[in-house]
């Protein structure tokens, strides 16, 4: 009878609630969760395209589909309705997985001496590519910057494309990439370097406007990216480097387009 007493230690064990243990998703839980933040940022961004391509007059056609999506205007707003689809998507992720949100993400505080070390990295790989866009000839900035910066610019609305380039891409795609990607995968069979570059080869696959050259310079950002965040273990450090390389990214751009 003494496992009806109120004080007994079974009853006292009995009582308190029992939680579940925490748990990180393996490897193909982390893929079909990826296409699931994925479709959450896709789906963000085409509630936008489709307003715009709603509100053209005249006859609606493929081609001028395609016009108004590649708008400077479209693209910024699109890049920014993304991030909540992507916030969503992995805040469910992560919910499921009995994880904190930020642990799982590794939303941890990055040092000024972190930062200037991934942006010294950032520096000196970006500059090699700079000059072997010089010796090859080539452009140092895509045309689709060229672009998409003219047109936004012509819709008064440069200021959100750099917010929608310099922020809210930043945080959308690291949060995926170097957040939930690299978490998962780097705890199965991949382990770390298999995950930065898997995590680096799926982020750099959400850039495939540009050319095969400009495609492998992404994919080197990726992978340094990808060595910042097992490094110090900060994906608020990736979004700030990757912030920071945008932003240089459109200074650039507006000032080839100022002197063309």
């Amino acid at each position: 009878m003494d496992s009806l007493d109120p004080a007994s230690p079974i009853a006292l064990a009995s009582a308190v609630p029992v939680q579940r243990p925490r748990r990180i998703w393996k490897f193909w839980g982390t893929a079909l969760w990826g296409l699931v933040i994925f479709a959450g940022m896709f789906a963000g961004q085409m509630v936008v395209v489709a307003f715009f391509v709603l509100q053209k007059e005249g006859p609606l056609d493929m081609a001028a589909a395609i016009h108004v999506a590649g708008a400077g205007l479209t693209i910024s707003l699109s890049v920014i309705t993304g991030l909540p689809g992507v916030l969503g998507a992995l805040w469910l992720a992560t919910h499921f997985s009995r994880t904190p949100f930020a642990d799982y993400l590794a939303l941890r505080s990055a040092s000024w001496r972190n930062i200037a070390i991934g942006l010294a990295a950032l520096i000196v790989l970006v500059l090699g590519w700079e000059l072997l866009s010089r010796v090859t000839g080539r452009e140092s900035t895509p045309g689709f910057m060229m672009d998409v910066l003219k047109s936004a610019r012509a819709d008064g609305a440069l200021w959100l494309l750099v917010v929608a380039f310099c922020v809210a891409a930043p945080i959308s795609e690291e949060f995926l990439a170097r957040g939930f990607l690299y978490r998962g995968w780097s705890e199965t069979f991949l382990r770390p370097v298999g995950a930065i570059i898997l995590s680096s080869l799926f982020w750099t696959t959400l850039h495939m406007q540009y050319d095969w050259f400009f495609f492998c310079e992404v994919f080197s950002i990726g992978l340094l990216l990808g060595y910042l965040r097992y490094r110090y273990q900060s994906t608020w450090l990736t979004v700030i480097v990757h912030g920071l390389n945008n932003f240089a990214a459109v200074v650039q751009t507006i000032l080839l387009v100022g002197a063309g």
